[in-house]
């Protein structure tokens, strides 16, 4: 394992970890949805628009769902083959800010993907399929994260 035979890579991951929330709260802000938290920052005049994940344009919501469908298969796979990363995740409030903007978005964007009229019923499957593939990853990434984190120590 590299963060073995490199173990200022962890301070890397520490420095890293703020860019990866950062994707979060851009799919938040993409949405018309609130931040939480830390990670709430003020809203400039000029932005406030009543773009939803129901009124988006369909490329805009596809785009969306596909980013979030890669970031959330990476973190998982990452978290997956090495688990001693979750400290560090932890250091950053993950599990929190993972859990806000899941109850946040996923409803917001399932509910969108579901009303939406298609001519091509296939762009819905595919939205459903890559929504579906996302909110299992956070979950298991979130698993992961409090198996590590809360589990594991009690067990030791």
């Amino acid at each position: 394992n590299i963060f073995t035979q490199q173990p200022s890579y962890f301070s890397d991951l520490d420095e890293t970890l703020p860019t990866v929330l950062q994707v979060f709260n851009n799919i938040l802000r993409k949405c018309g949805l609130q931040c939480e938290g830390a990670s709430a920052e003020p809203q400039k005049l000029e932005e406030r628009v009543n773009v939803t994940p129901g009124n988006m344009p369909l490329q805009e919501l596809k785009d969306i769902v596909l980013y979030l469908c890669d970031t959330c298969t990476t973190l998982w796979a990452f978290l997956d083959v090495f688990p001693l990363a979750c400290q560090t995740f932890q250091k950053h409030d993950f599990c929190y800010r993972l859990a806000s903007f899941y109850e946040l978005a996923i409803p917001e964007l399932e509910s969108a993907i579901k009303k939406r009229h298609y001519e091509d019923n296939s762009v819905f499957a595919d939205l459903w399929r890559r929504i579906s593939h996302s909110r299992k990853k956070m979950i298991e990434a979130f698993h992961i994260l409090i198996n590590q984190v809360c589990l594991q120590p009690i067990l030791e």
